[in-house]
């Protein structure tokens, strides 16, 4: 183990969101105990994968294009994305395990087969999914860590950015939705400042495949202004 690790060789990375809630509904504790093992994309664990190999998505996924959400919340996006585009495979990365018992249940009312779920840290995802093996990314409402001094801790960072360039495959969408203005501020700072290329598309006009979410519907009900950003990897 060197100096600045855990006991399994993973770095020490500070994390900062929540990763529980409420007690878990019994029906929640059967998905996550059932149905969570099945929708791994593979071993990205430190524990169980501490060499870093990458993913083989092309057998995970019968070589289907990959996307993924980064942060699914309760995962009505993630849901609504596989369901309308069959074609593709879809990770969702979410830490909150009261979100992800949240998916599971929608996973088993759509019947969705599309989908896999990685319940931890996206930065763990990103060292083992292979350079360019990723076709679409979103970031919906993120954790806008409204204090100044913990703007640093929100996705929107170079620590974030350059690893999720690296997965991204040329031309890339990586979609961006919040309702935070201080959150587009940074968006539009770092996201292209990481090489990434902003696309035309009004920032008050959803996209054409956006199911609004409770964040959103959220946002509206408080009068905050929701926000669409497009860019793309050259």
């Amino acid at each position: 183990m060197t100096k600045g690790s855990h006991p399994t060789g993973a770095p020490w990375r500070n994390f900062y969101g929540r990763i529980h809630g409420k007690t878990l509904r019994p029906t929640q504790k059967d998905h996550l105990e059932n149905d969570l093992g099945a929708l791994s994309p593979g071993p990205v664990g430190w524990d169980e994968n501490p060499e870093r190999e990458k993913l083989d998505l092309g057998a995970r996924f019968g070589g289907k294009p990959v996307w993924l959400e980064i942060g699914f919340g309760g995962g009505e996006h993630l849901v609504h994305m596989a369901r309308s585009n069959p074609q593709i495979a879809i990770i969702g990365a979410e830490p909150y395990i009261n979100g992800v018992a949240m998916l599971l249940g929608k996973i088993r009312d759509a019947g969705v087969d599309n989908i896999a779920v990685h319940p931890g840290d996206v930065r763990d995802l990103f060292d083992v999914l292979p350079g360019g093996s990723v076709e679409k990314a979103f970031l919906n409402y993120p954790d806008p860590w409204p204090k100044a001094r913990h703007h640093r801790r929100r996705f929107v960072t170079q620590e974030h950015l350059e690893p999720l360039m690296r997965v991204l495959a040329p031309g890339a969408e990586f979609r961006v939705a919040t309702d935070i203005e201080d959150y587009v501020r940074q968006t539009l700072e770092e996201v292209p400042a990481a090489g990434f290329v902003r696309v035309d598309h009004p920032d008050d006009e959803a996209w054409a495949d956006w199911p609004s979410t409770r964040y959103e519907q959220k946002a509206l009900r408080e009068g905050r202004r929701p926000h669409y950003l497009t860019f793309r990897r050259p």
